[in-house]
């Protein structure tokens, strides 16, 4: 008796199993079924490169089931069905031509893509053609400074003096400054040095224009204009008057600023 009630509890329990089996299997195959479609799909990979085309959604990607057809990113398709397997979505574009739509932007989608890329396009130009327009304002002042510090070369050194025929160090890069760009930068080293940017003394670093300083780097005792070339101009000695001279490791600066 109880084996013929395990045998019916068995039996029952098989009856109520096949129609569900029968009922996930009918379900599968309605999810692979191919729906009739006509739409258009721009193809949206990587710029440059391509996206392949298989023969069968089914099959394993791979070698066996390559068309050896792929259409480059930014292409147009007019896909023809349209179907779900395993979880991805595949698109007929001919007969044995299937990609994966995942690859792929609606029309709508990919004018939106592309009005967004044009967008930040222009604006990374527009960015650019501002720093070069500083960049060159800036290398015109830069060759202003030069220009007028070269000009002052010859002229006689004498304490206190500012311009425009005699100087003393200070005196002579207040005075360029002040002619060249119309840029007041205080009259003595010990506050000239208080202005500008800090940057590294060397000849990799240095710019047009920059101020060299000797001395304590906060309260130094000379200065100097930078000509670029490892050069500089400044106001040496009431012997030697302005002279342009070389960077010399004997005599190098502690210090240098820019105001450019």
């Amino acid at each position: 008796m109880k084996f013929k009630s395990l045998l019916v509890k068995v039996l029952m329990a098989l009856a109520l199993v096949a129609p569900v089996a029968a009922s996930a299997q009918a379900l599968a195959a309605q999810a692979a079924t191919v729906k009739a479609v006509n739409k258009q799909v721009v193809v949206n990979y990587v710029s440059g490169y391509s996206v392949k085309a298989w023969k069968n959604y089914k099959v394993k990607l791979g070698a066996a089931n390559d068309t050896g057809i792929s259409f480059k990113h930014g292409t147009t398709l007019t896909v023809v069905g349209e179907v779900k397997y395993k979880k991805r979505t595949w698109y007929k574009i001919a007969d044995n031509e299937w990609i994966l739509s995942s690859y792929t932007l609606s029309n709508k989608a990919w004018a939106k893509k592309a009005a967004a890329a044009k967008k930040a396009a222009a604006k990374v130009a527009k960015k650019a053609a501002a720093a070069k327009r500083v960049s060159k304002s800036k290398q015109t002042n830069q060759n202003k400074v030069v220009a007028l510090a070269k000009a002052q070369v010859g002229k006689p050194y004498v304490w206190g003096a500012t311009g425009p025929y005699s100087f003393d160090c200070s005196g002579l890069t207040s005075y360029i400054y002040s002619r060249a760009l119309g840029k007041y930068i205080t009259r003595t080293t010990y506050t000239q040095v208080h202005q500008g940017k800090t940057v590294a003394v060397s000849t990799a670093t240095l710019k047009k224009g920059d101020l060299l300083f000797w001395g304590s780097k906060s309260s130094p005792y000379h200065v100097g204009v930078y000509v670029g070339g490892g050069k500089f101009v400044h106001a040496a000695t009431p012997s030697q008057g302005v002279i342009k001279q070389s960077l010399s490791y004997y005599f190098w600066p502690s210090t240098a600023k820019r105001l450019i």
